[in-house]
């Protein structure tokens, strides 16, 4: 270093020390290039030695100096296009090859190197390099993003390769019926069975909150022959007073469970706010213990009508539509977020995590444990159905019927 600028050195090294984690890669240049022009002759070594910066960065600074007209815009480090090219530039190709591989028609495809397999980031990258594809599973993130893709999981919104010509009318016929019911206030009640629960020391879906290192320990396998009972919980949820009730069955889901299910509501929950019924509107699934097909179902409900002197009034969705069940999505969805991370290891855990059910839009559920037995088998003979009064709807009557009190 000359010997002229060996003290103006330590006052360069002092300014560019006080606002190095400042400057940007264009400021940093810049500031290069004004402190070696203010130095003169030699001011290009100093600055690279007090810096770090190369003297070519230097000159590149002091070209943009003479030259400011050539400057990037106000806020931008490189001059528009600057900078490294994206991949897909330099490999015009990438773009079709990726878009190939994660057509939904290559499933199944003999020739694709992705026919079984899961398409990861990962192994789009590898599936693209072994085409010749210079990429990493980040840059395929990048290209699948620019290409309006993203991680998305298949919706169960499909009933099926056909549907009744009626379904939508049937919905509708329901909604009406549902409506001028709760207009007259006499009871509308959705109704199911949930899926059965393995009681005993098992995995549940879900977090709960433990000490840190400490957390529940349950068994590896959910065999059925290490559980101690199997729970059958069948559900009543009110549509006006948006009320649930659970009974948590020991033995089989059959249709006489399913009454005695509505008997237990009625009797404890649902006779009190509705004093002045007469009629019990109930909406049920096509098929299970209380489709429109079983003669047992009836039967229940026949005895349940002469009971209680209600003509009780049926609606069942039609095949393949389950999913659309007022309490599917308004109870069921709910419950079972109650015993997330908790094993069911007795039904008093399972009864008491339903009834603490709540949510926001004032849900409140009451649930009770049946032990009482549930035979399958029961035949109801042909002329014990003709004894029931059953009056079929103009409309689809399989599907919505009454029956009424036995005199």
């Amino acid at each position: 270093m000359h010997y002229r600028l060996r003290g103006r050195a330590a006052e360069v090294r002092q300014r560019w020390e006080a606002l190095r984690s400042e400057r940007d890669e264009r400021t940093r240049r810049l500031t290069a290039a004004a402190e070696a022009q203010a130095l003169g002759r030699g001011g290009i070594a100093v600055v690279a030695e007090v810096t770090g910066l190369g003297p070519a960065t230097t000159r590149r600074g002091l070209a943009d100096l003479a030259h400011p007209e050539g400057l990037p815009p106000a806020g931008l480090i490189r001059r528009p296009g600057g900078g490294r090219k994206p991949l897909t530039q330099h490999d015009p190709t990438l773009r079709a090859g990726l878009l190939a591989l994660i057509d939904p028609s290559t499933r199944g495809d003999p020739e694709s190197s992705l026919r079984w397999t899961c398409k990861s980031l990962t192994q789009l990258a590898a599936a693209l390099e072994a085409r010749g594809h210079r990429v990493s599973p980040t840059t395929v993130r990048r290209v699948l993003h620019a290409e309006q893709y993203s991680l998305q999981a298949p919706p169960k919104t499909l009933e099926g390769p056909t549907q009744h010509p009626d379904r939508d009318a049937q919905f509708q016929y329901i909604a009406d019926r549902t409506t001028a019911a709760q207009a007259a206030a006499q009871p509308v009640i959705s109704v199911d069975a949930k899926k059965k629960e393995l009681i005993g020391n098992f995995k549940t879906g879900g977090h709960e909150w433990q000490p840190a290192g400490q957390p529940e320990r349950v068994l590896v396998y959910d065999f059925l022959n290490l559980a101690v009972r199997k729970a059958t919980p069948y559900g009543i949820y009110d549509l006006t007073r948006n009320a649930g009730w659970v009974t948590v069955g020991s033995d089989h889901d059959t249709a006489q469970f399913a009454v005695a299910t509505i008997r237990r509501w009625w009797q404890d929950r649902g006779r009190a706010p509705y004093p002045h019924a007469t009629t019990l509107s109930i909406v049920a699934d096509g098929g299970g213990s209380n489709g429109y097909r079983v003669r047992l179902w009836k039967a229940e409900l026949q005895r349940l009508a002469t009971d209680t002197g209600l003509a009780i009034h049926v609606s069942h969705l039609p095949p393949g539509t389950s999913q659309w069940n007022k309490i599917e999505h308004r109870l069921f969805s709910v419950i079972g977020r109650s015993w997330r991370g908790r094993p069911l290891t007795t039904f008093e855990t399972l009864v008491q995590c339903i009834a603490q059910t709540t949510t926001t839009t004032g849900l409140t559920v009451h649930a009770e444990w049946d032990p009482a037995p549930y035979p399958t088998g029961l035949v109801v003979s042909d002329e014990d159905f003709k004894a029931i009064h059953l009056e079929p709807d103009a409309f689809h009557g399989e599907w919505n019927s009454t029956i009424r009190p036995a005199s």
